[in-house]
């Protein structure tokens, strides 16, 4: 029985080898050819960077409280508006502030008045003074009566000098009780924009209770930290590329103001405020980089239009020795302009196709139409 079954295996082989060969010889399948433009990747020198980030922050900023202790009548003003020099924000109930003011205007008019009565006294016992003067020139008056003519002009004269530093001390204090009074009134320290509203009319205003705060108008800063073992590459003036990718705001130079000599101790950084131009796509707050140069080094370039995105994945046509497109999965680094580099998929020397759009390029045969230089 085995041999009848390895004989029948070995005849329906033979059946099939003939089948397959009476088909006729195979012919590859002809390579579709497409025009498309070609670079080379090429390696070049790029800056050497490292990336400190930050938030933006006005370069003046003041959080507002009162100074003295009151409630809060009125808040006119919320986050977001503009505001100007000396503009009231809040307003505090100002009754007993008044009445101290008024009290202080009472005891410099009791002073004054005070003052005004013993320059008479004095003027009188001054004149009488002077009377006793000739008398005792003529030897008409005894000895006795000139001491105390003279002692009580000499307590007339230091009566009104007590007075008119009292009436001074008042003066003083009705100052101090109307400037009091004027801290009623929550003022703007500069000109800017309202950023936070902490306090609403009811709420007890006491010295350190915020109520407001406000940013100075005009450029903003980045204030971002920076690792010690780079901190001697950042130097004053230096100009640094600044990113704001919540504004859409990229390449804007900024330039280092400010570098805090102090490292902190827990994150072992350092403060670094990097000053910016105007924009209107700026706001406080928001998360920005820096991209801090501290060297050169070698980098693989090709242009940003040859990088393919599949979903969150970059990808290159790259040609092979036959001029066939390969879709090859690369890791892209820093873009330099219309360059980016490429940190790993294609070599140096390598033939990419150039803006491929969205054809489908893979195993098709590239003619090129030129060839452009990155």
């Amino acid at each position: 029985m085995k041999l009848v079954l390895s004989g029948s295996l070995l005849a329906f082989a033979s059946l099939l080898v003939a089948g397959c060969r009476s088909e006729g010889p195979v012919h590859p399948a002809p390579v579709q050819t497409v025009a498309a433009q070609v670079v080379t990747s090429q390696m070049q020198q790029a800056p050497q960077t490292i990336r400190a980030t930050g938030t933006l922050q006005a370069r003046e900023s003041s959080t507002l409280s009162a100074q003295v202790v009151g409630h809060v009548e009125q808040v006119l003003v919320h986050a977001g508006d503009r505001v100007a020099a000396g503009q009231t924000l809040a307003i505090l109930d100002d009754a007993t502030l008044r009445a101290s003011a008024a009290q202080a205007d009472a005891s410099v008019i009791a002073a004054e008045n005070q003052q005004v009565a013993a320059q008479t006294s004095a003027d009188l016992a001054a004149s009488t003074l002077a009377r006793y003067k000739q008398l005792q020139a003529q030897k008409s008056v005894s000895p006795q009566e000139m001491d105390e003519v003279t002692r009580r002009a000499e307590a007339s004269a230091q009566q009104v000098a007590a007075l008119k530093a009292q009436a001074n001390a008042a003066k003083a204090q009705a100052r101090s009780a109307h400037a009091m009074l004027q801290y009623a009134r929550v003022r703007a320290p500069f000109a800017g924009v309202i950023t936070a509203r902490m306090a609403d009319p009811g709420a007890l205003a006491a010295p350190g209770v915020p109520l407001l705060q406000i940013d100075r108008d005009g450029p903003l800063q980045l204030d971002a930290t920076v690792d010690e073992s780079v901190i001697s590459a950042v130097h004053m003036g230096m100009s640094v590329p600044v990113n704001v990718d919540g504004a859409e705001f990229t390449g804007g130079a900024g330039k280092v103001e400010e570098i805090v000599p102090a490292a902190d101790p827990s994150s072992h950084t350092f403060l670094v405020k990097i000053g910016l131009a105007a924009s209107k796509q700026l706001h406080a707050g928001m998360y920005a980089t820096a991209e801090i140069p501290t060297g050169t080094r070698q980098a693989i370039l090709v242009p940003a239009s040859a990088v393919v995105q599949r979903g969150s994945l970059s990808c290159a046509y790259v040609l092979d020795n036959n001029g066939i497109a390969q879709l090859r999965y690369i890791t892209i680094g820093r873009t330099e302009g219309s360059l980016v580099e490429v940190l790993s998929g294609v070599s140096a020397g390598e033939k990419l196709v150039d803006k491929p759009s969205d054809r489908d390029l893979a195993g098709k045969h590239i003619e090129a139409e030129s060839e452009v230089q990155p």
